[in-house]
């Protein structure tokens, strides 16, 4: 997995827990499967559609691209 898509899983993960949700919460929100939700956060699948709605239900910062910015970014 590439830093990019670990930065990325490690935000989803967080925010999942601090909004008490799972991944098969947000796979229901998304109407995607667990499994292609899984295969986009470890970086299996790019599926740029998904990661900014992803990022949008999340209340993630994302860039253009769909990646997560860090910190130093903002």
């Amino acid at each position: 997995m590439s830093d990019e898509h670990q930065h990325f899983a490690v935000a989803i993960y967080a925010k999942l827990k601090s909004m008490k949700m799972n991944q098969s919460d947000l796979a229901k929100r998304l109407e995607i499967s667990e499994a292609y939700l899984s295969d986009i956060i470890n970086g299996k699948r790019e599926a740029m559609k998904a990661r900014k709605r992803i990022a949008k239900i999340l209340e993630l910062n994302i860039d253009k691209e769909g990646r997560i910015k860090k910190w130093e970014d903002l």
